[in-house]
């Protein structure tokens, strides 16, 4: 008989085990994940009173069975490693209630310019066709919503530490510089395409067009609006400074957002007022408002939630009757429209930022799945509609097909263009390629 092998030693199980379990590692972590937040993030009791600095929330590695420790480094390298989470912190910096508001709102931008795409391969009047445009509707808050946290967050930057240089040499860099590249590379797919003549690429007076007003592509006004703001909101620092309530701030904002509107139409006539922060005063003070007051915006939200939730459904139902006669093609009166639209939306960002904090609290993994997706929301918003019309060049819903099969096409093309630009985000984070695409 052949002799029996011995079971390998105690010492080589180990390094074998080690090796594998560093493998494991690696891929996750390439993957975004971070060893055992899920199950330390179960710990109770959570405590998170206001937005977590980063300089709070920054985690660092520690060996096995130390103790846990918070890190005092904004920017401590070891944010990938294994973490350890105190009951005072229970997230990271890139997971904190701003990515969660972050990836709500991506979440939001692609299926309302799915829903746009799906709308134009339904029969207009039929009963698909108005249940995709209400829901078309219902999420037509995007681009207030991220004004509006744009202006909260730095808002709250510049309160505790303003530079004037590098404050808008990093703005430039971050908002200026990108938007000027995807403007030139969705002016150069929409000739590409066949949706433009060949000609626009060499005439002076359509891309002062594209660049002035955001048009090179219909989602690249937003980029335009957020340089304006970046431009602005130092000067509104003194109204910071006073920490002005967050109500008053509402019904100021509410006030002048009428001025501005008025003022445009009868003295400024801008050709395309929703390409500049004319459009957005409401939303931008009230993030100012909500940005003076950060540290205690939680508590707010969890005081006044069922106010907001009231003013929400006396708003919600003329809203969305009004949005849907416009996309009907009824007789609607702009005035009442905007009106409409622009208090809806400030509501609904004011909600999902408290909301976003009252979810911080939890350790689903839908959670983390989504605040991760906020970390690449900007990768998302950018290349998101060049995949959409891509695909729908490739192949588009016939008219005489099921409302169904429609349904399931824009479903499966809403789920492409999310994920691949996330993944593709998530791949280039920290490499300098990401920065000179992406500002970041």
């Amino acid at each position: 008989m052949s002799q029996a092998r011995r079971p390998p030693s105690p010492l080589l199980r180990g390094l074998r085990l080690g090796r594998i379990g560093a493998a494991l590692n690696y891929l996750s972590e390439q993957a975004g994940y971070r060893p055992g937040l899920r199950r330390q993030l179960r710990q109770p009791p959570y405590n998170t009173p206001g937005l977590p600095s980063h300089s709070a929330m920054a985690l660092i590695r520690t060996r096995h069975h130390a103790s846990v420790a918070v890190a005092t480094s904004p920017a401590a390298p070891e944010a990938r490693a294994p973490i350890a989470v105190t009951h005072q912190t229970i997230s990271t910096a890139r997971l904190s209630a701003v990515d969660l508001f972050r990836g709500l709102a991506i979440m939001e931008v692609v299926t309302h310019h799915t829903t746009t795409m799906t709308m134009r391969h339904l029969e207009k009047g039929s009963a698909a066709f108005i249940g995709t445009a209400a829901v078309n509707q219902i999420l037509h808050f995007a681009v207030p919503a991220f004004i509006f946290l744009s202006s909260t967050i730095l808002t709250r930057s510049l309160l505790k530490d303003f530079q004037p240089g590098r404050y808008y040499w990093r703005r430039l860099l971050r908002g200026g510089w990108p938007y000027v590249l995807w403007s030139i590379l969705y002016v150069i797919w929409y000739v590409v395409s066949g949706r433009r003549p060949p000609s626009v690429l060499t005439n002076p007076e359509r891309w002062g067009f594209y660049l002035f007003y955001g048009k090179a592509s219909y989602h690249l006004y937003f980029m335009l609006v957020a340089l304006q703001v970046y431009m602005i909101l130092p000067l509104l620092l003194p109204i910071a400074r006073k920490r002005p309530p967050i109500w008053v701030a509402l019904i100021a904002g509410a006030a002048l957002q009428m001025g501005a509107y008025f003022l445009n139409r009868e003295v400024l006539r801008v050709p395309y007022p929703a390409s500049t922060v004319l459009w957005y005063v409401l939303p931008i003070i009230l993030g100012l408002a909500v940005g003076a007051r950060l540290s205690e915006f939680s508590e707010w939200f969890q005081k006044n939630k069922f106010i907001l939730l009231g003013l929400l459904v006396l708003v919600f139902p003329p809203y969305l009757m009004v949005s849907l006669n416009y996309v009907l093609g009824h007789g609607v009166a702009p005035i009442v429209h905007n009106s409409l639209s622009w208090l809806y939306s400030s509501l609904v960002a004011l909600s999902l930022l408290g909301l976003a904090y009252q979810w911080q609290k939890s350790a689903h993994p839908l959670r983390i799945l989504i605040a991760m997706l906020g970390t690449v929301s900007l990768q998302v918003y950018l290349i998101h509609p060049f995949m959409l019309q891509a695909l729908e060049k490739w192949y588009a819903p016939a008219p005489n097909e099921p409302a169904s099969l429609t349904f399931l096409i824009s479903l499966i093309y809403g789920v492409v263009v999310l994920v691949l630009p996330a993944v593709l985000g998530r791949l280039l984070s920290g490499q300098r390629i990401s920065l000179f695409l992406f500002g970041r």
